[in-house]
């Protein structure tokens, strides 16, 4: 089986790259091997000039009679011709390899045996002069053989230098080299590929880039041209998808305002009827539908009672006004959780044709269901057989779901304010029990006191009882006028200050007493319910103070930092409370006792005869937290 060979792009640069790195790598290890030759006859010389030092020490030693050094000497000395011998490539020293100086060497050992045997038999200084003259002879020896290491030094350095002046030469010619092959295979190649991109670019879209090459370049060119084939292609159909995308996108569009419909619908609806009416007619303008019909299912989902519709004739609407489970298709509680599409012709006639009657040929039944709960459904009437797509199927389940969480929100709204009712009901019913209740109880008693002294015919008692019942009138014409302003007097969202002002402001109104208000720090606003709270407790209070106090002055001082403070202070009679409850002292403490325990606050009554008393609130500091949530 043949194979083609397909020549990459780094096969080519590998193919005219190699070469050049290998004479590259041969160069490198021919001077390293050079330079290692070098540094070895370097160390040779280095070794035979402390050779000559030590033939000129040992005749020295002889003329001035130092014979104990003599063999320690010569013992360094045949250390030193040894190691040029042997040679130390650790170092690295070793004499070079050439013939010549190997001689010399020869020479060298052969006139150090004499030499040796001459410094043996010298035993006095008058011989050191002999000695002399043959260690010159003898460092002769040694210069030749250093001359012919240097010899061979410079014929490597030579050859360092031809070689060097050959990588420079080397190099030059391959950078050249790659700069070619880099135009070939590699500049040509873009131009190309760039000039048939501007080609694309100015509308050419029969731009193509022709390349024969089997390497990179050519299957980017093989790619550049399927992409234009393509491009070109589509450019073609382009029109047929722009109106396909711009019906999809109408589509959406269509969807989106539907949403936008029906969630308008559901938030500005306040009753059932008008989001029920509002929707049937939304969702059949939606759906083109002929006919709507909106059922609200009851908690066993056994009826189904028409809570408005669209487009039905009357008597039909009369006849369907509460449908049983199972009467017709439509109201089916176990049908399937999605829409359904019922053909009225083809189904197994029920026991109420109205929709045939009416010629409608089909229904979608969509059901109206939150949290998995059946709430009833939505039916749609055509007169002609429908189907509908997954996208008018989702559509239609999304709009049930806001309808059925808006009729849900109407359901919690209306028990919210049956609850806000209520709550205001028991205040109500509190507050007149806990004030004018009361005073009614009293003149009770002194209604039956004046019977008993009119039977009696005590004219004393009468006149008594009769002080009574207009105190205990006059307390009630008072309590009942209290009350009213307490009720009118609103809390402020974002500070209660206003609110203080106007309640102290009645106080003096109603009493002639001066009230003073004196607020101090800043602090986080108070809750609007808390605010109301803290209102009544301070009107409670005050209507203490009014009643019992006879005091010439009143003060309300608030604290914002580090918490809230509230203290309603007199300079009244005052009273001597130490070891009674705090809710059964006087009248109307039980309240305010009650109100600080609700809002988790601390309630303090300091007073004594003669000193006035002081009413004093300490809120949590929970209170300005859930105030800034709000």
């Amino acid at each position: 089986m043949n194979r083609h060979w397909h020549w990459t792009l780094g096969n080519k640069l590998a193919l005219v790259t190699t070469p050049f790195l290998l004479l590259a790598m041969a160069c490198i290890a021919a001077l390293l091997w050079m330079s290692w030759q070098l540094e070895g006859g370097a160390a040779a010389v280095n070794e035979a000039g402390r050779m000559r030092m030590q033939a000129y020490r040992l005749v020295l030693s002889v003329g001035t009679d130092q014979t104990q050094a003599i063999p320690r000497q010569l013992a360094e000395f045949e250390r030193s011709l040894q190691l040029l011998r042997q040679g130390d490539r650790d170092r690295p020293l070793f004499v070079p390899q050439d013939d010549a100086v190997a001689q010399r060497l020869a020479v060298v050992e052969r006139e150090w045996l004499g030499f040796r045997s001459r410094f043996a038999a010298a035993t006095t200084p008058v011989m050191a002069v002999g000695l002399a003259e043959d260690a010159a002879h003898f460092a002769s020896n040694i210069d030749a053989f250093v001359a012919g290491i240097e010899a061979c030094l410079t014929r490597l350095t030579s050859l360092m230098h031809l070689l060097q002046v050959a990588m420079m030469g080397l190099a030059l010619v391959g950078a050249a080299l790659l700069v070619y092959t880099g135009h070939l295979f590699v500049l040509e190649p873009v131009g190309l590929l760039k000039q048939a991109i501007g080609r694309i670019q100015s509308g050419d879209l029969g731009a193509r880039v022709d390349s024969r090459t089997t390497d990179e370049f050519g299957t980017l060119a093989s790619g550049f041209n399927s992409m234009a084939e393509q491009l070109q292609a589509v450019y073609r159909s382009l029109e047929a998808r722009v109106q396909e995308k711009t019906a999809l996108l109408e589509e959406k569009h269509e969807r989106l305002e539907s949403l936008y419909e029906v969630t308008k619908l559901v938030t500005r609806a306040t009753t059932l009827e008008a989001l029920a009416q509002g929707f049937t007619d939304s969702i059949a303008r939606i759906a083109h539908a002929d006919g709507v019909a909106l059922r609200w299912s009851d908690e066993t989902n056994q009826r189904y009672l028409m809570l408005a519709s669209h487009g039905l004739p009357a008597s039909m609407t009369d006849a369907e006004h509460c449908l049983m489970a199972g009467d017709c298709h439509c109201g089916s509680p176990q049908a399937t959780p999605g829409a359904r599409v019922i053909p009225i012709r083809t189904m197994q006639p029920a026991r109420m044709g109205h929709c045939a009657q009416a010629g409608f040929e089909t229904v979608v039944s969509v059901p109206i269901r939150l949290h998995e709960r059946l709430m009833g459904e939505v039916d749609l009437f055509f007169h002609a057989q429908v189907d509908i797509s997954d996208a008018e199927r989702a559509l239609l389940e999304a709009l049930t779901v806001q309808l059925a969480g808006a009729m849900e929100n109407l359901r919690l709204n209306a028990l919210d304010m049956e609850a806000a009712v209520s709550q205001e009901r028991s205040f109500l019913a509190r507050e007149l029990h806990d004030s004018i209740a009361q005073s009614l109880a009293f003149l009770k008693i002194q209604v039956q006191l004046m019977r008993d002294a009119i039977a009696s015919g005590d004219a004393q008692q009468v006149d008594h009882v009769l002080g009574e019942i207009d105190v205990g009138v006059r307390e009630s014409y008072g309590d009942v006028r209290e009350l009213l302003m307490h009720f009118r007097t609103r809390a402020n969202a974002e500070d209660i200050e206003p609110a203080l002002l106007t309640t102290l402001r009645k106080f003096e109104h109603q009493t002639g007493l001066k009230a003073t208000l004196q607020m101090q720090g800043q602090g986080l606003p108070l809750a609007p319910d808390t605010q109301i709270q803290v209102l009544h407790i301070v009107q409670e209070a005050l209507s203490n103070v009014r009643k019992h106090a006879r005091a010439g002055q009143v003060w309300l001082d608030v604290a914002q930092q580090p918490q809230w403070r509230i203290e309603v202070r007199d300079d009244g009679l005052g009273f001597d409370g130490a070891g009674q409850p705090l809710d059964e002292t006087h009248v109307g403490l039980r309240i305010m006792t009650e109100r600080a325990e609700r809002l988790g606050a601390q309630l303090e009554l300091l007073s004594k005869p003669g000193r006035g008393t002081s009413v004093v609130l300490t809120l949590p500091r929970t209170q300005t937290t859930q105030a800034l949530a709000a």
